[in-house]
């Protein structure tokens, strides 16, 4: 019987403060690539991820080492990006939601390349960023499904962002499934699950669409989010 997962705290989506409070944070992440503090943070994370949650990664060399890249992972925990980052060696940015863009976890979320999106808007600014990070070959992490699941199962679609920043930028994306991270909440009753990372075998790769239709969106979207249900349910049944 699989076990009862502790309650999420209840999402305040929208977040009040105006899209102008947000600027500066955009202005860094698309001007200068993580800097020292993304590999404090990943030290500190990893040792966390190996020890308790007994992390491995499955092909991991698969992940190119340089160029533009968008890893796309499903997404439980709030320790899923940090799961992705550590068993390759480049840097990657993402997005996180606006609400954590508080003193002082702010300055180690903009210097270790984190940027905002406000839920519930039409942020146009993160979609900015993203391809800023693309363009000077950078890495990118975006979960298909948009926010954590609550339910500790894979959504039954994925938002069609993912499928805008594909074809926005003509970038490769690599699926990502993350099994195990959805009892990770389960910590604070001192039960720490078996996490495993699987990195897909090959990249996908779409022409650029300028102006994309949400149907083209979605469609990539859904393209996308088939492969990572294919590595998840190997990585379930391993």
């Amino acid at each position: 019987m699989d076990e009862k997962l502790v309650a999420l705290k209840p999402q305040v989506y929208r977040d009040p403060r105006p899209k102008e409070h947000f600027d500066r944070f955009h202005e860094r992440t698309r001007s200068r690539e993580p800097d020292y503090v993304y590999e404090l943070v990943r030290i500190a994370t990893s040792l966390t991820a190996w020890t308790f949650f007994r992390a491995r990664g499955i092909g991991a060399e698969r992940v190119p080492a340089h160029g533009p890249l968008i890893l796309a992972p499903n997404h439980f925990s709030f320790m899923d990006h940090f799961f992705v980052g550590a068993f390759i060696r480049r840097r990657v940015s993402f997005m996180a939601k606006s609400q954590l863009f508080k003193p002082p976890m702010q300055w180690i979320y903009t210097h270790g390349g984190v940027f905002p999106v406000r839920r519930g808007f039409d942020d146009e600014d993160a979609f900015i960023t993203a391809n800023a990070v693309l363009q000077r070959g950078g890495a990118i992490v975006m979960y298909v499904e948009g926010t954590r699941s609550r339910t500790g199962q894979l959504a039954d679609r994925p938002r069609r962002g993912i499928g805008r920043l594909v074809l926005d930028s003509g970038a490769p994306v690599l699926p990502v499934a993350i099994h195990g991270s959805s009892k990770v909440r389960n910590w604070k009753r001192l039960q720490f699950p078996k996490v495993t990372v699987e990195y897909g075998r090959d990249l996908l790769r779409f022409d650029a669409v300028p102006d994309s239709t949400q149907e083209q969106q979605m469609d990539v979207a859904e393209r996308v989010f088939a492969e990572i249900r294919t590595l998840y349910g190997a990585s379930r049944r391993r």
